[in-house]
């Protein structure tokens, strides 16, 4: 069995759960927040929808510049609307999978780096960036997400097993 027949299920698990919690977003709160200086659940909505798709960056190209110098910084898109985050989430889950699913175990064990205005911030092997950097970024991001959620009365999805909304609890 090759890497990306390994990581193919666990990205298809990782990805189902996300879509249950994005699907749950109110379209009237994209732009509520916990506190000032956090994030608003549209952008962390957003910010869902656009990690799948760094798969893709990751296995066909060698680095990110997050701020590339005399270039634009990354930033996340605006969340316009529920069904913007919903599409962009498809479209780069879809492209993510695509990705996992060409490499050679060759591929994924070939360095990455991350860099911040011409500066590495690490470089990893592909397969550890993939683990890492995107599944477990998301993962982080979704729990973020079910938080805000909660806080807004949203009954939150069950995940790896009954949530207490679920549950009746």
């Amino acid at each position: 069995m090759n890497l990306s027949q390994l990581l193919l299920p666990e990205f298809d698990h990782e990805m189902a759960n996300t879509r249950k919690v994005l699907e749950r977003i109110p379209e009237d709160k994209l732009n509520w927040k916990v506190h000032e200086k956090s994030n608003t659940i549209g952008w962390v909505g957003m910010h869902l929808a656009e990690i799948p798709g760094w798969a893709d960056v990751v296995l066909n190209h060698d680095s990110l510049d997050v701020a590339p110098p005399g270039g634009e910084p990354y930033r996340t898109p605006p969340a316009t609307s529920h069904q913007v985050i919903l599409e962009r989430f498809n479209k780069n889950v879809a492209a993510g999978r695509a990705a996992i699913a060409a490499a050679s175990d060759e591929q994924f064990m070939k360095p990455w780096s991350l860099l911040k205005a011409g500066a590495t911030m690490f470089t990893l092997p592909r397969v550890g960036v993939l683990r890492g950097f995107v599944l477990s970024h998301l993962i982080h991001h979704r729990a973020h997400l079910c938080v805000y959620l909660r806080l807004n009365g949203v009954p939150v999805p069950a995940l790896y097993g009954p949530s207490a909304d679920e549950q009746g609890m």
